[in-house]
Parts: C-alpha cells; sequence; structure tokens
C-alpha cells in the first residue's frame, strides 16, 4: 500500500439501510466506514476529530514554500510535462479528493471520504464503495458513480503506476444509485479492495466539456488550463514555471469530517520556484518565501543553522522521530546496461563504496548505513532466513544466490586504514572474473579491450557533494567516472525514460503493509515501461515470484515473512549501492506557525494539521 497523507471520511449507514443491503447480497460483506491492514483502526465509527490535532486551530494566512525546477503543466496524469506544486500524479494533492484515504495516524488504516463505507466478499474477489450523497465539486456538482468509473477508465490508460496498480480490476461496474463495484481477476488478494479507495477521482463532465475558448479538453495531454476540483484547495494565481498560488476553498464540501477536522487551516498557499537547493536555502534563511523545511544535509543541520533569525528564536530547530519505513536511499545502477548485468560487477561497486569516510568526513557521523528495501521495520531482512521466509525462498533454489541461504548479508565496513586495501582488492578480482583487466591505471574489457566507464546523474550541484566521493573511489579501481548535472526538467525525462547509468536517489516511500505498488518498483512487467518506478531495471522471475507471494499473503505473519524475503533477494543481488538513513526528520519553521503539541503517530509529521498564528488575532473577536 502507498503511503499518503490528507485523510477524509463521512456519516455511516444508517443501520435500517445496512442491515437492508447485507439482506439483498449476504455474501458481499458488511459496511465498514474504515478499513485496515493490520490492526482495527483506534478510531471509533463516530469519532469526532483525529487525537494529534487542535480542532479549534484558526483558519487563514498564508503558507510559503519553495520548490526546485519549474512547472509547465495542471495535469499530474500523464508522463509528459512537469505538474505544478500542490498536484499529485498519486493521491489527489491538494486539488482531488479520493474515494477514501490512508492515515496518517495509523500504518494500514483508510478511512472513507467520497465513498462513506465500503464491503467486500470473504474471498476478497471484488469490492463495493457507496458514495457519500453530500460529495461535490467545487462548481457545486455532484460527485457521480459516473465520475468513478470515468476516473478508473481513464487513469489506467495514462500512467503506469495507475496500470500496475489496478491491473487485477476485470470490471467496474454501477450496482446502485450511489454504489461502485470493482471485480478483481483473482481471489485471496487481501490489498485489493482496500487499494481501490486509493482512487483519486477526476470530473467527468468538465474533462469531457470545452474550454473558455471552445476547443475541447484533452486528459492525455498537459494543460495550462486550472482545472476543477473536489479537495480542501484551488488554484488561484500562478504564473508558469516561477510561482503558484493557492486557495482555501471556503465551502470545501468536507471540511467538517472528522478527518478533516483541524486540519488544512491555512487561507491560501503560495509556492515559489527556485533554481537550486541553494538558493532555496538562502531564501529560508531570509524568510518570507518558505515557511518551514525538512533539513536533508547533515552538515547544514550540524553548522550552519547560525544565522540571525535562528539565533533569536524565529526560526525552530526540532528532531522528530519516525516511525515510518525508511525505504531504500542509493546508487541505482542501471541493469538494462549490459555492464551492470552480471552480479560480479554490482556487487564489486557495493564493495568499493566507502560509507564510514562519508558519514565521518561529510555527515558528521550522524547517518547510519541503509541495509534493507524496507529499513527501520519488521519487514526488513535480518539473519538468516526464518522457517517463514524459507517457505517462499525454497522453490527458488537455483535461481537465486545461493549465500543467502546460509549467510547473513552484511555490507562492507570500512573501519580501519586497510579497510580500503582488502575491500578494493576484493572488488577487482571480481572484475576480473566477470571479464575486465587493469591495463595500466585503466580497467578494461579484456575481450573488447573498452573501458569501464559509468557517469553519475544529477539534478542539483549539491549532487556532487555525495557523488563524487564514490566517483573517486571507483577510479582506484581503473573505472573511468563522470559526474553530469543537468537541470531539473531534462532529469525528469531522463529518468522517466531510464535514460541513465548511475543515480544517487531514495526511493518511494514505503508503508508497512506493502502489497501491489512493488509491481510498479520491481517487477519485470513494468521494466521497460516509461515512467514507471522500477528505475533500476530488474527483470527477474524469481522477484515477480515473491512480489505474488507479497501480494497473495494470507494474513500479517505470512506478508511479514513474503517481504522479507523479497528484500532478502534484492540484497544479495545487488541491484544498488546502499547508502544511508537516519531514523528521524530534521524539521526546521519559522515562528509564524503554530502547531499541535503532537504529531501524527505514524508518519510523525502532518503539515496540514499546522496553522498561521497570525490567523487566531484576525478572527479573534472584539468587545
Amino acid at each position: 500500500m502507498l503511503m499518503g497523507l490528507g485523510l477524509g471520511a463521512a456519516p455511516a449507514q444508517t443501520g435500517s439501510e445496512a442491515a437492508a443491503s447485507v439482506a439483498a447480497d449476504p455474501a458481499a460483506g458488511e459496511w465498514q466506514e474504515s478499513d485496515s491492514l493490520i490492526a482495527p483502526s483506534k478510531y471509533p465509527p463516530d469519532f469526532e476529530h483525529f487525537d494529534y490535532v487542535n480542532p479549534d486551530a484558526p483558519k487563514g494566512g498564508q503558507l510559503n514554500e519553495t520548490v526546485v525546477g519549474t512547472f509547465d503543466s495542471f495535469n499530474p496524469f500523464v508522463v509528459r510535462g512537469t505538474p505544478a506544486a500542490g498536484l499529485a500524479a498519486f493521491g489527489g494533492g491538494l486539488l482531488y479528493d479520493t474515494l477514501t484515504e490512508q492515515s496518517a495516524d495509523e500504518p494500514g488504516v483508510s478511512h472513507g471520504l467520497i465513498a462513506e463505507a465500503l464491503r467486500f466478499p470473504a474471498d476478497y474477489s471484488s469490492v463495493t464503495l457507496r458514495l457519500n450523497p453530500d460529495a461535490r465539486w467545487h462548481d457545486g456538482e455532484p460527485i457521480t458513480v459516473e465520475d468513478v468509473i470515468w476516473s478508473f477508465e481513464t487513469l489506467t490508460q495514462l500512467h503506469p503506476q495507475w496500470t500496475g496498480y489496478y491491473k487485477n480490476v476485470t470490471k467496474v461496474e454501477k450496482t446502485g444509485e450511489r454504489e461502485v463495484t470493482f471485480t478483481f481477476d483473482q481471489t485471496g488478494n487481501r490489498e485489493l479492495p482496500h487499494i481501490m479507495g486509493d482512487l483519486t477521482v477526476l470530473p467527468k463532465h468538465w474533462w469531457e466539456g470545452t474550454d473558455a475558448a471552445g476547443n475541447k479538453r484533452d486528459i492525455t495531454q498537459p494543460t495550462s488550463e486550472t482545472p476543477l476540483g473536489s479537495g480542501p484547495y484551488r488554484i488561484s494565481r500562478s504564473s508558469t514555471g516561477q510561482w503558484i498560488e493557492w486557495e482555501r476553498v471556503e465551502d470545501y464540501w468536507a471540511r467538517d469530517h472528522p478527518t478533516r477536522v483541524g486540519r488544512y487551516n491555512y487561507g491560501s498557499i503560495r509556492y515559489v520556484y527556485l533554481r537550486d537547493s541553494n538558493a532555496a536555502w538562502e531564501a529560508f534563511k531570509k524568510g518570507g518565501l518558505d515557511d518551514w523545511r525538512l533539513e536533508n544535509m547533515s552538515r547544514r543541520w550540524s553548522e550552519d543553522y547560525d544565522f540571525p533569525a535562528a539565533q533569536n528564536g524565529q526560526v525552530v530547530r526540532e528532531t522528530i522521530e519516525t516511525e515510518q519505513v525508511q525505504s531504500m536511499q542509493a546508487y541505482v545502477l542501471n541493469n538494462r546496461l549490459p555492464k551492470f548485468q552480471d552480479r560480479r560487477v554490482r556487487k564489486a561497486l557495493t564493495l568499493a563504496y566507502n560509507f564510514e569516510e562519508m558519514n565521518r568526513t561529510l555527515f558528521f557521523g550522524l547517518y547510519e548505513r541503509i541495509a534493507s528495501y524496507f529499513e527501520n521495520s519488521e519487514l526488513a531482512a535480518k539473519g538468516l532466513p526464518s522457517e517463514g521466509e524459507l517457505k517462499y525462498l525454497e522453490p527458488l533454489r537455483g535461481q537465486i544466490p545461493d549465500e543467502l541461504f546460509t549467510e547473513e548479508f552484511t555490507l562492507p565496513v570500512y573501519g580501519d586504514a586497510g579497510s580500503a586495501r582488502v575491500y578494493l582488492r576484493e572488488a577487482l578480482g571480481l572484475l576480473q572474473e566477470a571479464g575486465y583487466e587493469l591495463r595500466g591505471t585503466t580497467l578494461v574489457n579484456t575481450a573488447t579491450g573498452e573501458p569501464f566507464t559509468i557517469e553519475f546523474l544529477g539534478n542539483d550541484p549539491q549532487d556532487t557533494r555525495v557523488l563524487e566521493p564514490f566517483a573517486r573511489q571507483l577510479e582506484r579501481l581503473g573505472i573511468k567516472t563522470n559526474v553530469r548535472i543537468v537541470d531539473t526538467n531534462q532529469y525528469i525525462e531522463r529518468m522517466n525514460n531510464f535514460d541513465f547509468e548511475v543515480v544517487g536517489m531514495a526511493y518511494y516511500p514505503q508503508s508497512l503493509s506493502p502489497g501491489n505498488e512493488q509491481r510498479d518498483f520491481w517487477s519485470s512487467t513494468v521494466a521497460d515501461v516509461p515512467g514507471s518506478r522500477n528505475y533500476a531495471g530488474l527483470k527477474n522471475p524469481a522477484i515477480d515470484r515473491l512480489i505474488d507471494a507479497i501480494v497473495f499473503a494470507t494474513d500479517r505473519d505470512d506478508l511479514v515473512a513474503a517481504t522479507r524475503a523479497l528484500d532478502r533477494v534484492m540484497l544479495w543481488e545487488y541491484y544498488v549501492v546502499p547508502q544511508w538513513y537516519k531514523s528521524e526528520d530534521w524539521l526546521a519553521y519559522w515562528d509564524k506557525l503554530g502547531m499541535p503539541e503532537t504529531g501524527p503517530a505514524y508518519a510523525g509529521l502532518d503539515p496540514f494539521s499546522w496553522w498561521i498564528k497570525s490567523a487566531a488575532e484576525d478572527t479573534a473577536p472584539t468587545n
């Protein structure tokens, strides 16, 4: 399951209505206002608001944020174009609501939003969602079953993320005045009913209409026309590629729902685009352009918060522990390229990476080595395979590395000056086994004489800080390296089309309840589909089988075991060179922001539960 923010719920069906529905189709399951893949929600159906929010938070004021890069479209659902901040290809963003929304306060829990309730049979062969009669578009038109069906049929044709996520849906149909049913091509997939709630619902009548000039709209193309939405904000003003402003929708249909109370408090949100991360940092220090930031540079966090506003208390710093899964951050190798298709080469590159030196000299010792695709969670593979894992791994013997059955996966530890010689010698030996040799100071292909070269791709001058140390280490093996920094648009285009050799990146956030989205991350079927998130280009039937094991896990224990097995195989295949992680967030913000005493238990941060302090003064009663 993909993790997102922005929650919503609606009033439950009356007892008589629910009884009538179940009586009409006993096998369809009982209506429920929320759904959980791990444990029942701590919130009863009639809860008033989330525990962590301030239900009396003032509304108004402006939140300022900066964004690195540019934008040229208000359509986030197509691969072409760069969508503006506030829009999202998955999850609705500020503009659109989804059928249900994932909770930031509990893992694996979704609450109703456009769909006030859902039900599904015991074999998970379908799911029926009942729409909230109060759900409205910003133009006042009701959100209908026809909107849901059109959205599903359209989005699954537009983007590989949607295609893969909902590949098991064979039919979507209207089964009641406010009911829509999705039928699946399989049974036993516990997550399928749950993830249908993630569907972003779009206004069919608007997209099938015409613009002010009388031209028919086309959702398959980027657009500069302000779209109609249903969410808590709408676009008010913008300048293409420079800035965009969002305004709070005062008559937002879901503003009084218990999962919205105390949230979406800003009167407006303004995003200003800047050329690079250093410009964004300078803007934050100055104030007025950026009100808060999650710091991602250890040097900056340790040394650079000595500017006047930070010293006099106008800028506040907090360290916040997070319970979220830390997804893989790594030097991602493009395994589509012949030179990375030999596992010995990939392992050699991993052995050559000196994390300890970078952590000491660049990161002030603040990071830990990441050694799992599901770090900081029970899903991470540790030690030797458990009995539960072996159930999935034993049938794959001969297709996966033999070592994983008898050895614990470990990464090199450069503990002293002699470690480099040991690991580089081992790495060179693996490269020689793979058909390379040193000729002078250059590593070449023994058969062709071609030098072994690697280009590292980045999109910010700051990227050289973490790319160049690894590149220099590889040059000690005779590998010729080049670090190439391109602008954000070119970077996005190249990543969408897998036009890179090695890139340093963090994978899309994982949740504690992985499922269908793993296909978009690692499966063979999307490895060559532009826009998919299988950046490393994995094409491994064994991994495909393990993904299916996750998708069809019958209970939590099986899900954990299957996920650990997948993690273990991908680690031993050395598809990426793992970098680092931290199990805390570094938050800095200007004291214009008010915040609840605690954040959501699972996500740790919910910026939409904050408010502008001055808004309270603006709305305070006068005598």
